[in-house]
């Protein structure tokens, strides 16, 4: 697939950007080696340094940085920025913390013939990072502040309708302070990944993105003994219980799944509802819905961004109709779609019974799925009916109640009262067919080290 801009508001090819050939994805692995060489002898110190300026930078030009996700991938202007914002907390966050997250740790050994037994953390090296386009920047920080901050260099393979958002990053880099070579866009083709990890330089592989693209990714890694990490797709359950204040959870529910035009992998993609509220909430929850207003997303009136491209608007459609095919009932809430843009109508799908696929599948787009259930262990059987497990939330109006229906959940991130919230003091990952691994916190900057042991003994010899 070439790499172009291509608005999704206007349908405007913008700008295009060569595959890279095979020789420069040789080169790029060797630049990114020797970098790594000696940005592994780098003090915490002085990549805090580079962390902080990117961060700082970032916050600068602001006004820069953030126009070009509304341009590649049609993200409203005031989320764009919100993005920029999140991406500098997270090269802000591994600049204080990166030394303390990976100091060496003094095991406690049961003998004293033990010795004196350490753990350090030692970076890998060069790291293939494969990043989709929802969020172009923030799916970059949190990969590239922690690994680089661990003394590990970067290839970024970015997804191809954001190659101008993926070289202003490189860019941004370059001018925090980076050595050369530390970190590399590269615009490799699918069928190059292979050949990167199978490079012996490079030792792991970091990938975002679809199901699909996660597996052979995996297949191609785990084939080459390289570490990976997949972070896949989700479909977050949205828990209502008996007590909860609706008109705070409406409001939620309509921000939860359709911030970002609701291509979010832990957007509020299936909200579950207990049977006595049921029908409150769908009322109320279709009239918020048939507020939000489609428009140019530079626009600051405009409430819901077009689809990323209109491929992206076209499968959403289709997947609809499938759904309906099924025996699910489709409900379009608001203005028609504008002439223009990748738009698609906010649609509510409810009667989505047990025998519909449709039931298990990810809506990338203004879809909500509405399940009514009995009660609320029902509830949470729903929930957990589900091939992925990466978000969730329960809305209750007793938070501690709200906990213990969270634990039940089974996912990597449960939210009580809020929608599955993204933020870089916290971890981010799921379970099953959303992925493995850990990124963000001390969690994800341990997934790409060497957890070393050096034991110090000093005993006789047996004979």
């Amino acid at each position: 697939m070439p790499f172009a801009t291509t608005n999704p508001y206007t349908g405007e090819v913008l700008a295009t950007f060569p595959t890279a050939t095979d020789d420069e994805v040789t080169t790029a692995i060797g630049h990114a080696h020797q970098a790594f060489l000696s940005w592994r002898e780098t003090s915490f110190v002085a990549r805090a340094k580079i962390m902080q300026a990117a961060a700082d930078i970032l916050r600068r030009d602001i006004d820069t940085y953030a126009p070009l996700l509304t341009l590649e991938m049609g993200k409203l202007l005031s989320e764009a920025r919100a993005e920029v914002e999140l991406s500098a907390a997270i090269f802000e966050y591994y600049a204080r913390h990166t030394e303390a997250l990976l100091a060496p740790e003094r095991l406690p050994v049961a003998d004293p013939a033990e010795g004196e037994a350490t753990l350090v953390c030692d970076p890998l090296g060069v790291l293939l990072a494969i990043e989709p386009w929802n969020f172009p920047y923030y799916q970059i920080a949190r990969i590239i502040a922690p690994q680089l901050s661990a003394g590990n260099t970067i290839l970024l393979k970015h997804a191809s309708n954001v190659p101008q958002c993926a070289a202003a990053f490189e860019r941004l880099m370059d001018e925090a302070g980076l050595p050369a070579g530390a970190f590399i866009n590269l615009y490799a083709g699918h069928d190059q990944v292979e050949r990167i990890l199978n490079d012996p330089r490079v030792h792991g592989v970091a990938l975002t993105g679809s199901e699909a693209a996660g597996a052979q990714v995996a297949a191609i890694a785990g084939k080459a003994l390289k570490k990976s990490t997949m972070e896949l797709g989700g479909a977050d359950a949205f828990i209502v219980l008996a007590d909860a204040d609706l008109d705070k959870t409406v409001r939620w529910a309509v921000f939860g799944r359709h911030w970002n035009a609701g291509q979010v992998c832990v957007s509020s993609k299936r909200m579950i509802l207990v049977d006595e509220i049921y029908d409150a909430f769908l009322v109320r929850y279709t009239a918020e819905v048939a507020r939000l207003r489609m428009g140019d997303p530079f626009d600051a009136s405009t409430t819901l961004a077009p689809l990323s491209s209109q491929k992206a608007a076209d499968d959403v459609r289709n997947m609809i109709r499938r759904a309906l095919e099924h025996g699910a009932t489709a409900t379009s809430v608001g203005p028609e779609v504008p002439a223009q843009g990748a738009f698609v109508q906010p649609t509510i799908l409810t009667d989505i019974g047990p025998d519909n696929p449709a039931r298990y599948w990810e809506f990338f787009g203004p879809i909500s799925m509405l399940f009514r259930a009995k009660d609320e262990a029902d509830a949470i059987r729903i929930a957990n009916d589900s091939p992925f497990g990466l978000g969730g939330s329960v809305f209750t109006g007793d938070p501690a109640h709200g906990a213990l229906v969270a634990r039940q959940v089974s996912t990597g991130m449960v939210f009580v009262n809020h929608p599955t919230m993204v933020k870089a003091d916290l971890p981010f990952g799921g379970l099953r067919r959303s992925g493995y691994g850990r990124e963000l916190i001390g969690l994800g900057i341990r997934e790409f080290v060497n957890h070393k042991l050096i034991d110090v003994v000093d005993i006789d010899a047996p004979f």
